[in-house]
């Protein structure tokens, strides 16, 4: 048998009234007939005992009969089978798993620290209890293995002044790794018949010995693309400026007089400190 068997044994109450007659009955009768025959009742009610299976909710019961697989009870209730049955409990409830930290390379090389938080459940009991050796156990180290899989995938983030471009990176594109991941541990977690609810990165940076450099790195692009934007807006303002002194005949100026102009300007617009005004008085000529 290479499948779950659901099964369900006798009722438990039943079976409890039975064997608590057979016990305290062959006691009774014993006592009264001064005959230790009847004790054999007493003996049966006691091993009868030894077959009453109780199952939680979100709990299931595998039943082996000398190492053979019976089936599984996945009915929460109180049962009675076989006392020579050996019952092996698994968890049907939903369970977290947050990862350690690892210290794994992303698709260009750069170290970074990661970590995964999953959510997962049995759903195939026969698979999780066979076909593994530890299933709980498996879910850590096949996870470990597809979050370290994942992050040889995809950078850590784009890097456009190398001609590194990526569609999906591990810091921006949240909902696209967090389906390849799902995805990944699920191929790996299926053959212990375990189900993967949610799985997500709970945990992602530059590994502490580059961290500092890809830091200044970070500020260095945004501070050269904010430049772009200021110069882009200064050059437009100074054009829209030379438009309208034309457009209304304010001043006439001359090629090295817009050159001047349009240099004044460039350093009051793009400048990192306000302009200190210098009023001249003269006329253009002096």
């Amino acid at each position: 048998m290479k499948a779950e068997k659901i099964i369900k044994p006798a009722n438990g109450y039943l079976m409890l009234l039975i064997v608590l007659l057979l016990f305290f009955g062959g006691i009774a009768i014993t006592i009264n007939q001064e005959t230790p025959i009847y004790l054999i009742a007493t003996l049966i009610g006691f091993i009868g005992f030894f077959g009453f299976i109780l199952v939680n909710p979100n709990t299931s019961k595998v039943i082996l009969l000398f190492g053979k697989y019976v089936g599984t009870i996945k009915d929460n209730g109180l049962y009675w089978a076989n006392p020579l049955f050996r019952k092996k409990t698994i968890s049907l409830r939903a369970s977290n798993f947050d990862s350690e930290r690892l210290k794994v390379n992303d698709k260009l090389g750069n170290p970074v620290m990661i970590s995964t938080i999953l959510v997962w459940r049995v759903t195939d009991t026969y698979k999780a209890a066979f076909d593994v050796d530890n299933y709980e156990n498996f879910v850590r180290v096949q996870t470990d293995a597809a979050v370290r899989k994942l992050a040889s995938m995809y950078p850590y983030d784009n890097f456009a002044d190398e001609g590194h471009t990526e569609d999906i990176t591990l810091r921006s594109s949240v909902n696209e790794v967090s389906e390849a991941l799902e995805k990944e541990i699920e191929e790996r977690l299926s053959i212990a018949g375990i189900e993967v609810l949610e799985a997500r990165i709970g945990y992602l940076a530059y590994a502490q010995e580059i961290a500092s450099a890809m830091l200044k790195r970070q500020q260095a692009t945004a501070i050269v693309a904010a430049r772009h934007k200021i110069v882009e807006g200064a050059v437009s303002m100074v054009e829209m400026a030379l438009e309208e002194l034309n457009k209304k005949d304010i001043v006439e100026l001359d090629e090295e007089r817009k050159a001047a102009m349009v240099s004044n300007l460039m350093v009051v617009l793009c400048g990192d400190k306000d302009a200190s005004p210098v009023l001249n008085t003269g006329t253009l000529s002096h």
